[in-house]
């Protein structure tokens, strides 16, 4: 398993960008409080045969997502929008999160890139990434002498 460096850096300078569109401060981009930005929840777990990241997206259309691999990274993006044309509707409570949204993650030592797949149902996306015959655990009998 590849160990990933904890850059702290890198995590205040997120959390700096997101407070920033929150606040309206966007150096000149225009409708960012439209775009709240949000980061779904994921899973991400290694079997004998592959990695998977299993990532909620409930209300989320499949149209609306987009998954690339490329440079050694998954990037999972897309957008949960909000229905606020319908006027028959009056909301008391918004407590989830709609706009755009983005992940990332470095793909483990060992994953054939070409073969990652993604399946979309019932608002769960799992994306599959098979490991190289490289890097399957294998067994080998020993014999005593």
């Amino acid at each position: 398993m590849n160990l990933t460096t904890w850059d702290p850096f890198r995590e205040l300078e997120e959390m700096s960008t997101r407070l920033n569109r929150a606040l309206g401060r966007n150096g000149g981009q225009k409708d960012s409080l439209a775009t709240v930005d949000w980061a779904p929840s994921v899973d991400i777990l290694e079997t004998a045969e592959d990695f998977q990241v299993k990532c909620e997206l409930p209300e989320v259309k499949k149209d609306d997502v987009k998954v690339n691999v490329s440079d050694g990274l998954l990037r999972i993006e897309g957008e949960r929008k909000f229905d606020k044309e319908d006027k028959s509707k009056k909301y008391h409570r918004v407590e989830r999160f709609y706009g755009s949204f983005m992940r990332s993650f470095a793909l483990p030592e060992g994953v054939e890139a070409d073969k990652v797949k993604a399946e979309f149902k019932d608002g769960l996306l799992t994306v599959r990434m098979p490991k190289s015959p490289k890097a399957l655990p294998r067994s080998v009998d020993v014999k005593i002498g």
